[in-house]
């Protein structure tokens, strides 16, 4: 089978797969536990940082933390629901995954809610993986690896074409964080876009030199200060990270490969979005190029979590931007060495 993966991604996934498939309980670091009304949930942890993960329901992270604070978004009222077809209620919350692209993609519950297979794979390391979904085509893998002895979690999804045709998609995170926070974004020219994103006015509708008084540019940065007049936001940045900065003192880093030479397949060639409701989350999405994976070939694509300590800026007072990129860097550059 045939495999492709971004070069960012490369090294996670290697260390991910020196360890097979099986039936661990527990490793360094990993073990099941019940959390959430759920009974077979996976624990990374080191000695500052928590992962909780969950196959029953969407594959996806339920709680990422450091310092008794978790950055997601979990409200009460869902636990234990599990997905079942043509039932009603229940709300996907926290650290979700998708693929996309968003407006073209067949629907698939089965991938976006359903219950996965969990695995311990290695010390702080798991793998979730999903059914064969017939609507789509594929089947998902999810490998995360939290770092020894920092906040980094790494969080790779690979597509696998499961079926006798040709498809194309592309990786999609769909994380929600705690809302009432600044997201700091660096643009990067050239883009096509006038104002450095667009704003989706409805389903059909995308304004492409949109102005709100929640959002504005400064200093090489876009930034989203509080919930825009429509919430859905797109960026065409080659930054490859971005920084959510949270009420709880937290500042949520994401960093994604961008290949200026690949074709990115939403609407408006997006490499990230986000969707900023008056609501309590906001959603933090790195989107990935376009997969076109011919039958039993597969592709992944990774990104790197890190929750950085960052006082919120008090009202009337501004984040500094420069100090906010710096404070990034470091961390990642202390990630890459580690």
């Amino acid at each position: 089978m045939l495999h492709r993966i971004s070069v960012a991604s490369l090294l996670v996934v290697t260390l991910a797969c020196l360890f097979p498939p099986s039936a661990r309980c527990e490793e360094e670091g990993a073990r099941v536990i019940s959390y959430y009304g759920y009974d077979d949930c996976i624990l990374l942890e080191n000695s500052q940082t928590r992962v909780v993960l969950c196959p029953a329901a969407g594959g996806r992270v339920l709680e990422y933390s450091t310092d008794g604070k978790n950055a997601l978004y979990l409200p009460p009222g869902n636990e234990g629901w599990t997905y079942e077809p043509g039932r009603r209620g229940g709300n996907m919350t926290a650290g979700r995954f998708d693929v996309g692209p968003e407006q073209t993609i067949p629907r698939h519950p089965q991938l976006w809610a359903g219950r996965w297979k969990g695995e311990i794979v290695g010390p702080r390391a798991a793998r979730l993986t999903s059914v064969k979904d017939e609507p789509t085509g594929i089947r998902l893998i999810r490998e995360f690896v939290l770092d020894d002895n920092s906040t980094f979690l790494a969080c790779v999804q690979t597509i696998e074409n499961v079926s006798d045709r040709t498809v194309e998609y592309c990786y999609w995170s769909r994380t929600f964080a705690l809302g009432g926070g600044i997201c700091v974004i660096p643009l990067t020219e050239p883009s096509r876009f006038p104002n450095g994103y667009v704003m989706y006015e409805s389903s059909s509708t995308m304004n492409f030199r949109p102005e709100d008084p929640n959002i504005r540019r400064r200093d090489g940065f876009l930034e989203i200060l509080a919930a825009p007049k429509y919430p859905k936001l797109g960026m065409d940045t080659k930054a490859g990270w971005f920084a959510y900065l949270m009420p709880n003192d937290l500042m949520f880093v994401k960093r994604f490969p961008v290949d200026e030479d690949r074709v990115y397949n939403e609407v408006a060639a997006l490499t990230m979005s986000i969707w900023y409701p008056d609501r309590p989350m906001c959603e933090l999405e790195p989107i990935g190029p376009r997969e076109k994976l011919e039958p039993g070939e597969s592709a992944a694509f990774g990104e790197s979590w890190g929750l950085l300590p960052r006082a919120f800026p008090k009202e009337g007072d501004q984040v500094d931007l420069q100090a906010v990129a710096g404070q990034v860097k470091q961390a990642l550059e202390e990630a890459d060495r580690d």
